[in-house]
């Protein structure tokens, strides 16, 4: 294919920056190269920020970047930057708080005019082109008749970003209490939405570590009111149009309130903690519907996010070409009656009524995204239908459907492969795994781990942030070695292999030289390897995935237990300790940090399966969901820490101890569960 423009983009391996590469906008990826040919031309910098599945950011492409004219404004004023935000979460992260401080809020696309040594003047999100050329003219402008001010106010939003992630030693004596979590709670459910699930706000995001720490919470006080709030949210969620009930899996939010109309794109990190999630669910409500949401997500995982080496992809894209041949939302994914009438002939009506093909499931321009209003049991019931009969029917639904939706133009693809995410996703098939014993999920999650351990793990134990077309690229962030560190001892408590618990601990070790403050105890984003930025970010707040810092923290109590290790400990608890006054103010947004605070208020049980028959006797335990507990073993004599003296020939014994207390040997797991109360 001929194209009139072709940038320095052509030679990355982004998708996102691909998509960018025959803009008449001369981009450049971001790096020394670009900023100091910026200094050299005397020039303010665009830098422009996105991702791959981000639609408002396919608009603003389409509307600015693709127009000759305002490429040429950009071009002769700015040396121009495209970051994937995905693959340089660093310096997302910077020119993000940057523009929250300026404007109040953020989002993608993020669009920042720095000075030509990248500290930012002036930034926003999507800009309509007429907007986006006014500010281009008036900041250039600006620059040329006076830079002074200019340099004045960048030297105070410096500052500012510096002292956005300031965390304060907490000189109060170290409590973790009930009672504190308690009244967390109490000031979170003020916001809950009983009637359509979440919270009280449009748009709605899913924010899986907020239910995970609301049902353990629910559960270990036999909270039945908070249970039935959360397990209701995550019925709303799955039967509301967020997820695909055709071809599974979750978007990444809803536009509304009742989870009907989502953001079309769909995340790797969405899904790998959903999983998690409603396999946990199922575990506490045995509600098979949430059983099928985790087969039905993990089946769409391994048929469009899996690649042959066991790794997986970042997203697909929310938009997709239509018969028009136009990029539209969601095109991949709605239904008209029509079609719906062409496709299930003679079941349509019971399909409808299933499905909302009603004023309820009504989207715009007389397409539908499919919703549900009932469970199964009270469909059966209003319509008059068998159970078995039902299921059988809806089954050959999704597959008719499904079949029709293969021969449409389909979403985009972004196949660069992220460390992090792909732990989160290793997590969610061990999680699976644990809790429906399903052996295929087992072995995609350890292909997974064996590719991590193979590719994106150095011999010093420093790690890899991306991979693409067998290439590993960028320094690992704290979130790759937080969410790596988190999924391996996943795997260790799953298969009893010391390999990923000793990994495990060598990755914690390597973090703590190479990331930790050693004054706050609080780990930096960045390495000390990594290439200064006008801000070395700390991030701390729980979002749609848990913050690095919190899953650092429950990684070193673990670590504390497996291996004796006070110096672990100590961080970790400084480290929650430190965070108490955000979280009080703000819960929600520090889910993770109250989950791991449940592990000092509540019994927290070192729970060791020792003798030929541990791994049987572990899927026997794992029948229950017990969230306080961590779990060691091995079918052989061991001298780790917790398996040491503990090898009886010819028995296998369940040991369950609290703070090095251990209660008499047992050798049936319905005992050890006896043993928990």
């Amino acid at each position: 294919m001929q194209h009139a423009f072709t940038n320095d983009l052509i030679n990355e391996s982004s998708p996102y920056l691909l998509q960018h590469a025959h803009n008449p906008v001369n981009w450049k990826p971001w790096g020394e190269e670009a900023l100091n040919l910026a200094k050299k031309e005397n020039k303010l910098v665009v830098i422009s920020i996105g991702y791959a599945a981000c639609h408002w950011c396919h608009v603003m492409e389409h509307e600015s970047f693709e127009d000759p004219e305002v490429a040429k404004l950009m071009n002769d004023k700015y040396i121009n930057i495209k970051v994937d935000r995905e693959e340089r979460p660093d310096v997302d992260q910077v020119y993000m708080s940057a523009v929250q401080l300026m404007t109040g809020s953020g989002g993608w696309p993020l669009n920042v005019i720095t000075l030509p040594d990248g500290r930012p003047v002036w930034g926003g999100t999507y800009f309509p082109k007429g907007n986006w050329v006014d500010a281009l003219n008036q900041i250039s402008g600006l620059y040329e008749k006076q830079p002074d001010k200019l340099l004045e106010y960048a030297e105070k939003l410096e500052q500012g970003i510096k002292e956005v992630d300031l965390i304060e030693i907490n000189t109060d004596e170290v409590v973790f209490e009930e009672e504190f979590i308690s009244s967390a709670v109490d000031q979170w459910s003020k916001n809950f939405d009983h009637q359509k699930g979440g919270t009280k706000r449009v748009p709605k995001f899913m924010m899986p570590n907020n239910y995970q720490f609301l049902l353990r919470y629910a559960h270990q006080t036999q909270n039945k009111e908070l249970l039935d709030f959360v397990k209701g949210t995550l019925t709303k969620i799955s039967f509301g149009g967020v997820y695909d009930h055709v071809g599974g899996g979750f978007a990444r939010y809803s536009t509304d309130g009742k989870w009907h109309v989502p953001h079309f794109e769909k995340m790797l990190y969405d899904n790998a903690q959903l999983v998690s999630l409603y396999a946990d669910a199922y575990l506490v409500t045995k509600d098979p519907w949430f059983k099928d949401v985790v087969y039905e997500t993990l089946e769409f995982v391994d048929r469009e996010l899996t690649n042959e080496e066991g790794a997986f992809y970042s997203s697909l894209d929310a938009d997709s070409t239509t018969e028009s041949d136009e990029l539209e939302e969601g095109a991949f994914y709605v239904w008209t009656k029509e079609e719906i009438k062409n496709l299930i002939g003679n079941d349509y009506d019971l399909f409808s009524a299933y499905y909302n093909i009603n004023a309820y499931g009504l989207w715009e321009k007389g397409n539908y995204v499919l919703i549900r209003k009932d469970n199964d049991k009270e469909f059966v019931e209003n319509q008059n239908i068998d159970q078995t009969k039902l299921s059988n029917k809806v089954k050959k639904w999704k597959q008719i459907l499904l079949d029709a939706r293969q021969k449409r133009s389909r979403p985009r693809l972004d196949d660069k492969t992220l460390t992090s995410w792909n732990a989160l996703m290793l997590k969610g098939y061990l999680d699976a795994y644990r809790v429906f014993g399903e052996k295929k999920f087992l072995t995609a999650a350890e292909k997974n781990a064996e590719f991590i351990a193979s590719k994106q793990l150095k011999k010093d134990y420093s790690l890899l942030h991306n991979y693409k077309n067998g290439k590993s690229t960028i320094n690992g962030y704290l979130e790759d070695y937080a969410l790596v560190i988190n999924a391996f001892l996943e795997l260790y408590q799953t298969t009893f292999d010391e390999k990923w618990l000793n990994t495990s601990k060598k990755l914690a070790d390597y973090s703590t030289a190479h990331f930790l403050d050693k004054d706050k105890n609080i780990f930096y984003f960045t390495s000390d390897k990594d290439p200064k930025l006008i801000a070395r970010t700390i991030e701390y707040a729980d979002n749609v995935i848990p913050a690095s810092n919190s899953v650092m923290a429950k990684n070193l109590f673990l670590l504390s237990h497996y291996f004796d290790n006070t110096n672990f400990r100590d961080i970790s608890i400084s480290m929650l300790h430190n965070l108490k006054p955000q979280i009080a103010s703000y819960p929600s947004g520090y889910s993770n940090w109250l989950d791991l605070m449940l592990n000092y208020t509540f019994d927290f049980y070192e729970v060791v399966i020792v003798g030929k028959d541990a791994k049987e006797k572990l899927h026997e335990f794992n029948n229950l969901y017990v969230p306080n507990k961590l779990l060691a073993g091995s079918t052989f004599d061991s001298q780790s820490s917790l398996l040491k003296n503990r090898f009886v020939e010819d028995d296998t014994l369940f040991y369950v101890c609290v703070n090095n207390a251990c209660k008499f040997p047992v050798n049936e797991a319905e005992k050890a569960h006896q043993l928990l109360h």
